[in-house]
């Protein structure tokens, strides 16, 4: 029986999957991630088979009590080649859940003829006193995530130290209402946007700054607005640059039921051939030898490398690992979604996110 995989979709992931013609492999899942996460978890928790799967770092928790351990399947020198800071993002209670496919940080594309004589803002204050459209997510883990970033880059956290949640602080309230300032000069269907539809604003020069992970430098620069992009480090605040980050990821089910083939197929996943595959769109790949082998192609890719290492370095951010992670998530970016549509206030949207979040984690 061939084997049964759910793929996270995109242009930032699907070049990827050219590796899989040919193969037999059978296709269960395609899709967004929140739409994947939903489908797995529905898939996963009725018993359905699934050979291998796309995860994430964050998400894994979640579906801990679905997913093999790795660290006996896995080749010792596999896990070696692998980014240590990576892995480490993939452990969950001491064991290593999924293998790192890629490490998302962002990174801030400009478009010089939108600017005109205007400088790149280098913080969100200047952002926020100038008069530039921004592009950010609209809705689901996008959203949250740019607010999680506000709130981080400003001296707040989302979670106390024993993950308790601290969504109605100073700092997230700040955040909240910087989201609902920008949305307002911003296209009028930006809530509606998804990553994708982020670059694509940013592509055909709706905005004049966005963020953008690194998988989608190859599509932005052959956009139309291509020729006048250019990357700059992302929006710093008061503690300093932050993008939160993590690792789109590989994992393998219990629901599994070829298991040397599912690791065989994850093993090919791994290898520097499909690290190199995804290196060939801007993705920080998760092999260290790869990554390390990756060579600009002008003048523009060697600053956006450059920013992209330095962010990797010094400017990530991750949330805790949490197993109802999602739920709090959905929670947030809904509360934050009803903000940016005018159909509720900052006090409100911080409010009923909290509220959700201490029920949720209770």
């Amino acid at each position: 029986m061939a084997l049964r995989v759910a793929l996270v979709g995109g242009p930032m992931y699907d070049g990827l999957y050219r590796l899989l013609d040919g193969t037999g492999v059978e296709v269960v899942v395609h899709a967004d991630h929140p739409t994947l996460n939903r489908a797995v978890a529905a898939r996963l928790a009725r018993g359905d088979r699934i050979d291998v799967l796309s995860t994430h770092s964050k998400y894994a928790p979640s579906q801990a009590e679905w997913l093999r351990p790795l660290d006996a399947l896995l080749p010792a020198a596999l896990v070696a080649s692998l980014a240590p800071a990576a892995v480490a993002l993939c452990r969950f209670g001491g064991a290593l859940l999924s293998a790192p496919r890629n490490i998302d940080v962002r990174v801030l594309w400009a478009n010089r003829s939108r600017l005109g004589a205007r400088s790149v803002p280098t913080t969100w204050e200047e952002l926020l006193e100038s008069d530039l459209v921004f592009g950010f997510p609209g809705r689901e883990s996008g959203l949250f995530g740019t607010f999680y970033e506000l709130v981080v880059a400003n001296g707040g956290r989302l979670f106390d130290d024993r993950c308790h949640a601290e969504l109605a602080s100073p700092a997230a309230s700040a955040a909240a209402a910087a989201l609902a300032m920008l949305s307002k000069r911003a296209p009028r269907d930006l809530p509606d946007w998804h990553y994708d539809q982020v670059d694509g604003a940013l592509g055909t020069g709706q905005v004049a700054l966005a963020a953008a992970w690194p998988g989608a430098t190859a599509a932005l620069r052959a956009a139309p607005a291509g020729r006048d992009l250019e990357p700059h480090p992302y929006l710093a605040g008061a503690a300093g640059l932050r993008s939160y980050a993590g690792c789109h990821a590989w994992a393998i089910p219990n629901t599994c039921g070829d298991l040397d083939g599912a690791v065989a197929l994850l093993s090919r996943l791994a290898s520097a051939e499909a690290h190199a595959v995804d290196a060939e769109s801007g993705s920080v790949c998760a092999r260290v030898d790869v990554f390390a082998a990756v060579r600009p192609a002008d003048e523009i890719d060697a600053r956006r490398l450059a920013v992209t290492r330095r962010t990797v370095a010094d400017g990530m951010i991750t949330y805790p690992p949490l197993r109802r992670f999602p739920a709090v998530e959905d929670a947030g970016w809904m509360a934050l979604h009803r903000l940016l549509r005018g159909e509720i206030g900052v006090d409100a949207a911080l409010a009923d996110m909290q509220t959700a979040a201490e029920e949720i984690l209770a």
